[in-house]
């Protein structure tokens, strides 16, 4: 009864507009009030689930993709992009997913990557003659690929639940990062051709490696985290402080579009998108405590496996579990609630913990472009200036694409687990 209570007052919450992280705070308060429990349990729990040394790096990895931001990295990538797929027709949808690609490795979100691109890449599509339904559509789409290829904030948080290591999680999701991109470019291309959207001129070797060298730098951040956290240099955590080290050079020294003087502003808006999540991050462990207090774990294990035992059945409906409170919760919030729960099941039909929260990650980044809550749909609209409704009507060939590369992480393991098996 305390659990219906506790659920139905959240996602009454959640309806009516109130911000998740507050969501989910309030609802666990009204549950400590009605079972007359002590309050000094809301920071016990909160200092809980936020006491860990692998999370100081999430501010690092933030500061650092804002730093190259501000640089001037999205231009270089954009323009790199560009130069490689501009003559295909739609080139500039299919630059859009390049450059979400290669922005993947910077930011590690896929709300910066819709803001970042798409400020750019959603005005330039429609002033060629591009739908701007198919624009937004493009941009939120590709934007998942952030939290997939590394670095990525979600398989940090990932990593700290199941005490897995970082560097296998970040290797983990290359392999789907790319092709869920390379996959993305299918309907983009299809649907250029059909619609007779334009083309560009075929750009010269020379230009297109003139703009591979501007973007190098960029692009090379991720092969320094990814080759000193694998070759035991640094820890995740030392990692995002080399990362910031590493963006400030590039975007002072090397790009020299980045003014000292605009360095406060950014780490002031990097503290802020760090206290949100560490915020959303400490309720969602009281939440998620309540929820073990009322052995909701073992009961979704045992309803899940009670349906049936068959491997195949019970992923898919893990699946569609997570693809349903991917449409209304925040990603980080349902993996700290979630991700313990159901981890257990996973592995009670064989899956591995690096395999299953790769799985999990991309879940539920699907539904950042599906209705109600999904924040990239409503920013790349937003930008686009298109209703939801177009836009969403523009994404589902995008989502036929996702759901694909989501069944193959869920029933490949070597799809997520062959990059890792070459370090261990």
């Amino acid at each position: 009864m305390m659990a219906l209570v506790l659920f139905l007052s959240f996602l009454v919450l959640i309806f009516i507009g109130v911000p998740v992280a507050f969501s989910l705070g309030l609802s666990s308060l009204l549950y400590l009030f009605i079972n007359d429990m002590s309050f000094s349990i809301i920071p016990q729990r909160m200092f809980g689930g936020l006491n860990s040394f692998v999370l100081l790096c999430i501010p690092g990895f933030i500061l650092a993709g804002n730093l190259m931001n501000a640089g001037g990295i999205t231009d270089r990538i954009i323009q790199f992009a560009n130069n490689c797929f501009g003559h295909i027709r739609g080139g500039l949808g299919l630059a859009n997913v390049g450059s979400s690609m290669g922005f993947a490795g910077i930011s590690g979100t896929a709300l910066a990557d819709t803001a970042s691109i798409g400020a750019v890449m959603i005005p330039a599509m429609k002033k060629e003659g591009y739908g701007a339904g198919f624009s937004a559509a493009v941009t939120a789409s590709s934007s998942t690929v952030g939290p997939i290829i590394p670095p990525s904030l979600p398989m940090i948080i990932v990593g700290t639940l199941a005490s897995v290591s970082i560097g296998d999680l970040f290797l983990a999701g290359a392999v789907p990062g790319i092709l869920l991109g390379l996959g993305l470019m299918i309907p983009t291309y299809l649907i250029s051709v059909k619609r007779n959207y334009p083309k560009g001129e075929r750009k010269s070797f020379k230009e297109i490696s003139s703009s591979f060298l501007g973007a190098f730098w960029a692009l090379f951040m991720t092969v320094i985290i990814l080759a000193g956290i694998l070759g035991g240099i640094f820890t995740p955590t030392e990692a995002s402080v080399i990362a910031v080290l590493y963006a400030l050079v590039i975007g002072i020294f090397v790009y020299k579009e980045l003014p000292i003087r605009k360095i406060p502003e950014i780490m002031l808006d990097s503290m802020t998108s760090t206290a949100s999540i560490m915020l959303l991050v400490g309720f969602a462990n009281l939440f998620g405590w309540i929820m073990v207090s009322e052995q909701i774990p073992q009961l979704v294990a045992s309803t899940i496996l009670g349906i049936s035992s068959n491997p195949i059945i019970v992923i898919i409906l893990i699946n569609i579990l997570l693809l349903f409170v991917g449409t209304f919760m925040e990603t980080i919030a349902a993996l700290v609630i979630l991700f313990p729960v159901l981890l257990p099941v996973a592995m009670e039909v064989g899956m591995d913990p690096v395999q299953f929260g790769v799985m999990m990650v991309l879940n539920l980044v699907i539904g950042l472009t599906t209705p109600p809550v999904g924040v990239c749909l409503f920013v790349a609209s937003q930008i686009g200036k298109v209703s939801i409704g177009k836009t969403t009507k523009e994404l589902l060939p995008f989502l036929g694409v996702s759901l694909v590369i989501l069944l193959l992480v869920s029933f490949v393991p070597q799809i997520t687990l062959y990059l890792p098996s070459l370090f261990k």
